[in-house]
């Protein structure tokens, strides 16, 4: 009995012990617990008040770039008479909404990044960046804060009958391993590493005093004066070419690159004022002007505002990847990098809403109902009224012809451009129609892609076939381009920097500085005198109240081109008298070129005849091998001292040409391996598998640039090739001698044997329809501003169709908490397909539709810690 109870007392003990234990061990759970909630609240506590105080600084930050530029603008267009040229330049510039947010998210967030590094210097009295001090997730936010975010997630790519068959409009999803290849609103390709002076951002040039090579870089301005610069008096005409070469390259470049430019003052960061400052401060890169330059100008520089960033890069680039290595200042291509005829039907879902007519039944473009070239169609204007295009100066002040409207916004710049954008409209809405015959139970939205589809085409065959080998030469396009054999997925389509920041602007010194308007027998009209180039800048009246467009393409057509002759490179109308539209002022395009090249840290020249496996040029001798102009390189050698200095676009234009061509070896290099890139890359390229049949093929190759002109104009005779330079009679052709497209090989029976009816047609969207093994299937979508509610794809199976047509519903796009339709100024209020921005008195609306703007505005209030 005595062990029994000794035995039952041990075990009490030890289930006390357990007990005890079991407590302990609770309560030291349950502080730990309680505690990391504290700790987990602090932390709460304290990221959200760091993210309001960031959020604040991008949200001032924001409102005063959108709003300055808006009050600039419409100060501006209340005195267009005496508008500056560089402020007319930079707001020509401006680009789609689409891509003004982009702009404004990158540039907002440069702009924190600048301000917290301040505020970082003051508390720790040494330079930091931000990623020294902010915690990866605060910097993650600060990217979403500023809106960037979304444009930098990979899009969604859907996989189904219409995107098989049709490329998106953006130009995303082509490549379905890299979604953002040649999308618009992306940055621009590097092939070198870009050269900045602070490795990061700063432009080549921009601290005075700096050496490159030993040598401070010399003036662009003193360039083009020394080198460049020539009177209008000095052409020497290409016995060869018309001078619709030059329009076409001027036209196919804007298919393929628009880099937006800053057009903000950043206030909040020291009031700079582009218009009015000489100092390089962001986004100001002014151009210096000596006390002896001939130039007309009341300051010592020239107004220049850089290009946007991309989101994340430069200031910002250590927001994305490794916190570690920063990601140099790279820029944004607004458009499709894709020969894609973005030019006719825009780069984004907005753009091209707005391009399209969507009542029509037949898939047409939206034209002009006010006005007509003897019947023939004009594009329609632009809706932002008064624009900023010159008017007629005898017309009454009522009467005013806007800016066109059309898939690229600089449309306008010249008539010989204007009229090209012209001539794709309507052979759009001629195919349309003719498609439309072909094919009546064809839906509209595919007689749309369909005719989008051959114009896209019929882009690429002209550039590829009939222009770029006039461009490179027969060599350089074997070397670099060489046959087709068919879509390679590992290619990067995106155009890169230095295709469209130098070697495509080639043709800038190939511009003529006369414009002729030629009458019916090729003679000069005294109607229509030759007209000074910056006459005609910006001049839409022109084309409209001067003749149409039939006096300035037979004019294109039998004038000789301006041939690049190296001691004859810009003339005075583009060094001198650049979108002169008034006496208050005026630029040069040639400056321009040169200090947009170090805006983007563009490599020199020698880095780049290295990437082309060209021997580096070390000496003065040595450059009189690529360069034949002894003069010409004495000069270059006298201002840039080093070869390694020289601005690359300065030498693309001086270099040699090749045999049969129009570009030295180096610039043939680089426009060679971008066209490569542009049609391997390409998935939808017209000569790929399963784009178009072999039949549309062989139809498709029939075409020409004088068939697109014979098919909507009032001309009647042509020259075979558009670019070959011809006498009028003798090397004209009738129209009717010119070969066409047969659009019988496009024809499509609706499959009456499957016995399923017509599909069901959506209101604010339409279908596509399409076999796929055997099935015919149907593909819906909805319009800009609605989304698809339903199933997006039906099969016809046994005679009925497998599912329920889907229909089109109202997005509410004030309920985007990521991407928000309007600034945190204005209230959003949802309207169908859209929405609306509004503001409470006394602040309205500025321009970009989404900020509200006020009479005077409150000092901007900084973090004060961070």
């Amino acid at each position: 009995m005595m062990w029994e109870g000794a035995a039952e007392q041990g075990k009490q003990q030890l289930q006390m012990r357990v007990f005890i234990f079991f407590i302990i061990l609770i309560t030291m759970v349950s502080v730990a617990v309680f505690l990391a909630l504290v700790q987990w609240g602090r932390n709460d506590l304290f990221r959200k008040a760091k993210e309001h105080g960031i959020r604040r600084t991008l949200q001032e930050t924001t409102p005063i770039q959108g709003e300055e530029t808006t009050r600039r603008r419409e100060r501006l267009l209340e005195r267009h008479d005496t508008m500056a040229p560089s402020q007319f330049l930079a707001f020509s510039k401006y680009s789609y909404q689409e891509t003004q947010a982009i702009s404004q998210a990158a540039e907002s967030m440069e702009a924190s990044m600048q301000v917290l590094k301040g505020k970082l210097h003051q508390k720790h009295q040494r330079s930091l960046l931000p990623s020294d001090v902010l915690p990866a997730d605060v910097l993650m936010m600060i990217t979403n804060v500023s809106g960037c975010l979304p444009y930098m997630l990979p899009p969604k790519c859907l996989d189904n009958c219409m995107t098989r068959k049709y490329r998106h409009i953006t130009g995303a999803c082509q490549n379905r391993e890299h979604p953002r290849w040649g999308a618009s609103n992306t940055a621009l390709a590097r092939w070198l590493p870009p050269v900045y002076e602070d490795g990061l951002s700063q432009p080549k040039g921009w601290n005075y005093g700096f050496l490159h090579n030993g040598f401070p870089l010399p003036s662009v301005r003193e360039v083009t004066r020394n080198i460049i610069e020539v009177s209008n008096e000095a052409v020497t005409e290409d016995e060869r070419h018309s001078d619709m070469i030059t329009v076409w390259g001027q036209y196919i470049s804007h298919d393929l690159a628009f880099t937006p430019q800053s057009v903000n003052r950043p206030s909040f960061l020291g009031e700079a004022d582009c218009q009015r400052t000489c100092e390089n401060r962001s986004p100001c890169f002014p151009i210096q002007v000596f006390a002896n330059d001939t130039f007309s100008t009341s300051l010592s520089c020239l107004p220049f505002y850089r290009s946007s960033p991309a989101c994340a890069t430069g200031h910002q680039g250590f927001l994305i990847g490794n916190l570690s290595v920063l990601n140099p200042r790279q820029q944004i291509n607004s458009l499709t990098s894709f020969l894609d005829a973005s030019t006719v039907y825009g780069s984004t879902p907005a753009a091209e809403n707005k391009l399209r007519n969507l009542t029509s039944e037949e898939g047409l473009l939206r034209i002009n109902t006010q006005y007509f070239d003897n019947g023939r169609e004009y594009l329609p204007f632009v809706a932002q009224v008064p624009s900023l295009c010159a008017q007629d100066p005898k017309a009454d002040k009522e009467e005013r012809i806007e800016c066109f409207m059309a898939g690229d916004s600089r449309a306008s710049e010249v008539p010989s451009l204007a009229a090209m954008h012209t001539l794709w409209l309507r052979e759009h809405n001629r195919l349309a129609k003719a498609l439309k015959e072909v094919n009546p139970h064809w839906s509209p939205e595919t007689v749309y892609q369909e005719a989008r589809k051959i114009v896209g085409a019929l882009h690429q065959i002209i550039t590829l076939r009939d222009y770029i080998p006039k461009i490179i030469g027969p060599d350089a396009f074997n070397q670099y381009i060489g046959v087709y054999k068919g879509y390679v997925p590992t290619i990067n389509p995106s155009v890169s920097n230095v295709f469209t920041t130098a070697a495509f602007r080639f043709g800038h010194a190939a511009i003529h500085p006369v414009i002729k308007r030629l009458d019916v027998q090729y003679q000069n009209d005294p109607n229509l005198p030759n007209l000074q180039l910056h006459k005609a800048f910006f001049t839409p009246w022109r084309l409209i109240k001067e003749g149409g467009l039939d006096p300035l393409l037979r004019g294109t057509l039998a004038t000789a081109a301006k041939l690049q002759v190296q001691d004859q490179l810009l003339n005075e109308e583009l060094t001198k008298k650049l979108l002169v539209l008034s006496h208050n002022g005026s630029l040069d395009l040639a400056s321009l070129d040169l200090q947009r090249g170090r805006d983007h840290g563009l490599p020199g020249y020698n880095d780049w005849r290295e990437f082309c496996d060209l021997p580096r040029l070390r000496t003065e001798s040595d450059l009189t091998k690529a360069i034949k102009n002894r003069k010409t390189v004495e000069k270059i050698m006298g201002l840039y001292k080093n070869p390694d200095n020289i601005d690359l676009w300065l030498a693309g234009i001086v270099e040699s040409m090749l045999p049969d061509a129009r570009t030295g070896p180096l610039f043939a290099c680089i426009i060679g391996k971008q066209m490569k890139a542009l049609r391997d890359g390409d998935r939808f390229w017209w000569e790929n598998d399963n784009v178009f049949t072999e039949d549309q093929r062989r139809e498709l190759i029939k075409y020409s640039l004088s068939r697109l002109i014979c098919d909507n104009t009032g001309l009647t005779e042509v020259p075979l090739d558009a670019f070959i330079l011809g006498k009028f009679p003798k090397d004209f052709k009738p129209c009717e001698n010119i070969p066409s497209i047969h659009l019988g090989a496009w024809q499509e029976t609706f499959h009456p044997g499957l016995n399923c009816a017509f599909p069901t047609r959506v209101e604010h969207g339409d279908f596509v329809h399409c076999s796929e093994a055997g099935k015919l299937i149907v593909t819906y979508s909805c319009h800009q501003g609605y989304e698809l509610l339903g199933e997006e794809q039906l099969s016809c199976i046994q005679g009925k169709w497998n599912l329920k047509a889907p229909v089109c519903q109202d997005i509410n796009e004030c309920e985007n908490k990521t991407n928000p339709p309007c600034h945190s100024s204005a209230q959003c209020v949802n309207t169908q397909g859209s929405f609306q921005c509004l503001c409470t008195d006394p602040y309205e609306l500025a321009e970009d539709g989404k900020t509200c703007k006020g009479p005077a505005r409150l000092e901007t209030q900084l973090i004060h810690r961070c």
